[in-house]
């Protein structure tokens, strides 16, 4: 079988997620957000990322971490999962070189007493990612609020950034967790893209591929957007399918036809 990127003239396989930061297409809604959250980290407070799976959500948090200077930042990146507190802070305390003990209240206090010696003695401001942070257990949020606060709560030490679906919100909304909303300096939220932006999306992994032509025909294109509805993740890997259909059926461009058959192998 015949690899699409030689069919095509590719120089590297296109559509992956094997992106640089620097090579990402810099759409004026993600630069706004990346902007608005290296804000709200240099005046060391905390925010929220809302958006939908897809659409760029651990992209921003690649490029937010590569943009806040090493020798100020310690940054820790976390996926999260349905795990309890307990776990969720062993986790921590493994990423920021915590002294981790077994009993939980001096777990917590072996985190806090890093983030301060980093603050302090290190000069370096730490900064907690979590992504999907939709899965977090109301007792895992409730960690979050423990372990930034410091000094009665009079002190700004920790930024925390919770990126994850929508449904985030539905969680930050309940009773319970008020306290911790209103803690948020910033809640951002992240979109599909619209015809232009997606038709924009597709040229430009094409050419950091190394394509000077484009393989895709207009109705393949056209396609590609109402099957994919401007999902980012979604555009990729049917584009990635349709490239592949063509090139079994040896054909010389990429047809609506062909995208057709790459959607029905894909859970769109």
């Amino acid at each position: 079988m015949k690899a699409f990127e030689d069919h095509f003239g590719f120089t590297s396989t296109p559509f992956t997620r094997e992106i640089p930061t620097d090579k990402q297409l810099e759409f004026d809604f993600l630069t706004a957000q990346k902007t608005a959250l290296e804000d709200v980290i240099r005046r060391r407070m905390s925010a929220v990322l809302l958006a939908p799976a897809g659409t760029g959500k651990s992209a921003v948090l690649r490029a937010l971490e590569e943009r806040l200077p090493k020798a100020r930042y310690k940054t820790s990146y976390f996926k999260v999962g349905n795990l309890t507190s307990r776990d969720l802070c062993r986790d921590i305390g493994h990423a920021v070189g915590a002294r981790v003990v077994s009993k939980f209240p001096a777990l917590v206090r072996a985190v806090q007493e890093r983030f301060e010696q980093d603050s302090s003695a290190d000069g370096l401001r730490p900064v907690l990612f979590f992504d999907d942070a939709h899965a977090l257990r109301p007792e895992g949020l409730e960690l979050v609020k423990i372990l930034t606060n410091f000094s009665f709560d009079s002190r700004l030490v920790v930024s925390v950034i919770l990126a994850g679906h929508p449904l985030l919100r539905e969680k930050l909304y309940r009773p319970e967790v008020e306290d911790i909303r209103q803690r948020l300096a910033h809640c951002g939220e992240l979109r599909l893209l619209s015809r232009d932006e997606s038709l924009a999306y597709i040229d430009h992994r094409l050419s950091i591929a190394g394509c000077r032509t484009s393989p895709f025909d207009a109705n393949a294109l056209e396609a590609m957007y109402e099957m994919s509805r401007g999902n980012m993740r979604a555009i990729d890997t049917l584009a990635h399918k349709a490239l592949t259909k063509a090139t079994d059926g040896g054909a010389k461009t990429v047809g609506q036809q062909h995208v057709i058959q790459g959607a029905r192998e894909l859970c769109l």
